[in-house]
């Protein structure tokens, strides 16, 4: 068989009704099939954004990164629910592209809740802390 006649034949098989075909010639055989089972392209599922409460203020991420609680492994973290933190004062690390960004605190203020666990990667302006001022 030709390369022009199989191209032939594909290009016939793909424009018909047929499910499958086998050709056979002597030290060449040919089968083709259509996926009978096609499943539908499901949308990727939504991202669930964490909740706040509209009472409580947030730090967000500055930036798209890797979210560090701590300044290294086995370490207390920087900020801690239930913690009182002065303005400025490092709540967290953001890493993106090998480059450690630290997130300060807005304000003197007590951390309500840490949003995110150690080691999770954050989108831009997503809630990392829920803070209440002092």
């Amino acid at each position: 068989m030709t390369n022009p006649e199989l191209f032939e034949l594909l290009d016939r098989f793909e424009h018909s009704s047929l499910q499958t075909l086998k050709l056979s010639q002597p030290g060449f055989t040919l089968e083709l099939g259509r996926n009978t089972a096609a499943a539908p392209i499901a949308a990727p599922a939504p991202v669930p954004v964490p909740a706040v409460q509209e009472d409580g203020k947030t730090i967000d991420a500055p930036l798209v990164g890797t979210f560090y609680a701590a300044p290294g492994p086995g370490q207390p973290p920087f900020a801690a629910a239930g913690g009182k933190v002065s303005k400025g004062q490092t709540v967290c690390l953001i890493e993106a592209m090998k480059m450690m960004s630290e997130v300060p605190a807005p304000c003197d203020c007590i951390i309500e809740e840490v949003l995110k666990a150690d080691g999770q990667l954050a989108a831009f302006g997503e809630p990392l802390f829920r803070y209440r001022p002092c």
